[in-house]
């Protein structure tokens, strides 16, 4: 038997300008998480060059504009490509929020990648010390 799980899949609840450069964000999340973890970081690590660190309600809000457009990323397992969708998002407005990757400190072991911003896990509901950070793109 399975869990029913609610998907926040909303693409109207955005104007067509944000939901396209939201998809667009997500077409390119997609591609690069076909890449290895390192190729991954260098991809990242040059698009950041030049971005103002983003706030926590501008990465929230490029959370928000992902997980409308894409019920894979707004599902329970689509972490990778909601978190590289976020980044890529905040980049396209001039901003970068730190794109995160760990694990679970508590078992089940399970790992996981997350987007900060000013210090903050932005939309994930748990404690700051519930993720070990592996690596990231600050």
């Amino acid at each position: 038997m399975s869990t029913p799980e609610a998907v926040p899949y909303d693409p109207r609840s955005l104007p067509p300008p944000r939901r396209l450069a939201a998809r667009f964000a997500v077409g390119g999340a997609h591609l690069l998480a076909l890449l290895p973890p390192a190729r991954i970081r260098r991809v990242l690590a040059l698009l950041r060059r030049g971005a103002r660190p983003a706030t926590a309600g501008e990465a929230a809000a490029a959370r928000a504009a992902v997980t409308a457009v894409s019920p894979v990323c707004g599902g329970q397992y689509g972490c990778l490509p909601r978190s590289l969708a976020t980044v890529l998002l905040c980049r396209m407005r001039g901003r970068w929020a730190t794109w995160c990757v760990g694990a679970r400190t508590r078992p089940p072991f399970a790992a996981h990648a997350w987007v900060e911003a000013e210090g903050v896990l932005v939309g994930e509901d748990c404690p700051a010390d519930y993720y070990r950070r592996f690596f990231a793109v600050e």
